[in-house]
C-alpha cells in the first residue's frame, strides 16, 4: 500500500532512487549523521510510534505523529512507522529497512534564553544517572529538567557536566544521549514551550509514564536558586 507520506526524487537518478520517507531533524542529528561513515545502526528499539538505532556511539530515533518528540530523533509525518528489521546509514542518511529518510527541513529543539540571577540548586548526579526503570530512568528525567534550564538561564555547569559524562555509560544509551542533547540546551517542545511562557507544566508532566515529571522535578529544582531578572 502507497502511503501519502512517500515520495520519490526527480531528477536524472530518480530511477535509482526509489521511495524515500521525508522527515524533519534537529541540527546536531543531521550533521552527526552527515559525519558518520557508512554502515550498519543496530536497532535498539521498534515500535509502531518510535525506532531508535545506535548510530556511531549515539541513539538517533525516528518518530511518528503520536510519539514524543525527543530532540535526538527524526520526525515523520507517519501516524504509525512501519515494522523495522535493521537500520544503517549510507550517505549520511539514514534508513530503514532500506528505504531513505531524507531531510526536508531543520526543526529548532533549543530552549529559549531566560534572563535569570543566582545559582541552580544543586544536584546529586551520582544518585540520579541511570536510577529508574524504562528507556530513559526517572533519575536521568530530572537531571535533563535541571540541565535544560542551566542552559536556559545561560549558567555553566562544568563539573555536573564532567560527572555526567563520566556515568553515561551506567544508563541507556537513549538516555545518555538526551543528557548530552541537555547539556546543549536541547530539549522537548512542550519544555521549551513551558520555558518559553508559551505552554503549560501539565503538558510536560504528561509526556510519558514519568519523564515529564521527572522534567519538571529538575527544572524545579535548578530554578529554585535563580531569579529572573526584571526587563
Amino acid at each position: 500500500m502507497v502511503r501519502p507520506e512517500r515520495y520519490r526524487w526527480v531528477g536524472v537518478a530518480a530511477a535509482n532512487v526509489g521511495p524515500v520517507t521525508p522527515v524533519s531533524a534537529p541540527p546536531r542529528v543531521a550533521a552527526h549523521l552527515r559525519a558518520v561513515g557508512d554502515g550498519p545502526a543496530p536497532v535498539l528499539h521498534r515500535g509502531p510510534d518510535a525506532v531508535y538505532a545506535e548510530v556511531a556511539g549515539r541513539c538517533v530515533g525516528v518518530v511518528g505523529t503520536r510519539a514524543t518528540a525527543v530532540p535526538c530523533a527524526l520526525r515523520s509525518s507517519l501516524d504509525r512507522l512501519p515494522d523495522v528489521a535493521a537500520a544503517s546509514v549510507v550517505g549520511g542518511v539514514l534508513q530503514l529497512d532500506g528505504e531513505p529518510l531524507v531531510i526536508g527541513r531543520m526543526v529548532d529543539v533549543s530552549v529559549p534564553r531566560l534572563a535569570m540571577t543566582g545559582a541552580p540548586g544543586g544536584v546529586d548526579v551520582a544518585s540520579l544517572v541511570g536510577r529508574g526503570d524504562g528507556l530513559t530512568p526517572y533519575g536521568d528525567d530530572v537531571l535533563c529538567g535541571w540541565l535544560a534550564v542551566t542552559r536556559a538561564a545561560g549558567v555553566p555547569t562544568p563539573e555536573v557536566d564532567a560527572e555526567v559524562r563520566s556515568l553515561a555509560s551506567t544508563t541507556t544509551l537513549l538516555s545518555a544521549t538526551l543528557l548530552d542533547c541537555a547539556m546543549h540546551g536541547e530539549a522537548l517542545p512542550e519544555f521549551v514551550a513551558w520555558l518559553a511562557g508559551t505552554g503549560s507544566v501539565e503538558a510536560v508532566e504528561r509526556i510519558g509514564h514519568t519523564s515529564g515529571r521527572g522534567l519538571v522535578e529538575g527544572a524545579r529544582l535548578a530554578l529554585s536558586g535563580l531569579e529572573r531578572v526584571a526587563a
